[in-house]
């Protein structure tokens, strides 16, 4: 289950990318196997195990067949261990919710991105998580529980002042919102209620099975219902836009002259 579209950050074969707070690697995979040289960023060791034995079967099964450059990595958001510049493209997906210096977290998101590259940042939609917050003060006030709400424009904000653009934005996953409001309505740590573990069922189903109603369905649902909304967002080619500059002044002294 993809939250970032892939096409709409720009994935190309060979790229290098930077998965930050991997979890369960869902991001990295789909990343492998499009091509790309990959690094899943956790702090995490066990989340960082399982990705590990996960891309092993996954290379023992000839799905990579390519290989998996890059690795796993245990490391803090906060003091990225990578030079300025190493990746082109960066995925943050449900993450930022979880840290509290989070416009420090985006500064070193891009101080590794390359001037020219594209990062997706996901977060909970607004609608959805402030019904999970009323229903279930577990669902945020415990240790690694989400520690804010935010507004899309608010969000947007945060990616201009770290020096990025902004190029478009989307929701995502709006048969998974009623999920976590069950979740949350029998309390979010109780998982085995009935409810709650029949609608995982049908969303393990959803997601195995992709019928096209489902699909059909959740895309007519996700401007209102989305569980995560998605930005995309460039960092600028300075390089590039110093060239235009010049090349524009060039032509206007050329004009003056003529």
């Amino acid at each position: 289950m993809l939250t970032v579209d892939f096409a709409r950050l720009g994935l190309a074969p060979g790229m290098r990318l930077l998965d930050l707070g991997c979890g369960g690697g869902r991001h990295a995979f789909a990343a492998w196997r499009a091509g790309a040289v990959v690094v899943a960023l956790d702090a995490s060791f066990p989340e960082l195990t399982d990705v590990r034995a996960v891309a092993g079967g996954m290379l023992d099964a000839g799905e990579l067949p390519g290989g998996a450059p890059g690795g796993a990595v245990q490391g803090d958001a906060l003091s990225l261990p990578f030079p300025d510049g190493s990746f082109d493209r960066v995925v943050a997906s449900e993450v930022l919710e979880h840290i509290w210096e989070d416009e420090a977290a985006l500064a070193e998101l891009v101080r590794v991105l390359r001037p020219g590259g594209s990062i997706a940042v996901t977060v909970p939609a607004r609608g959805p998580e402030r019904i999970c917050w009323a229903l279930d003060r577990d669902y945020h006030d415990t240790p690694g529980g989400h520690i804010r709400i935010y507004r899309r424009p608010q969000l947007g904000g945060k990616l201009e002042r770290a020096g990025l653009t902004l190029r478009g934005s989307h929701h995502a996953h709006a048969l998974h919102s009623p999920y976590w409001w069950v979740r949350c309505a029998g309390g979010v740590n109780r998982p085995e209620r009935l409810l709650a573990r029949k609608y995982h069922d049908f969303l393990v189903w959803e997601l195995t099975h992709r019928p096209r109603w489902s699909q059909t369905l959740e895309r007519a649902l996700n401007p209102l219902l989305g569980k995560s909304v998605v930005l995309y967002a460039d960092k600028p080619d300075h390089e590039t836009s110093d060239a235009r500059t010049t090349a524009g002044a060039r032509a206007t002294m050329a004009e003056v002259s003529s």
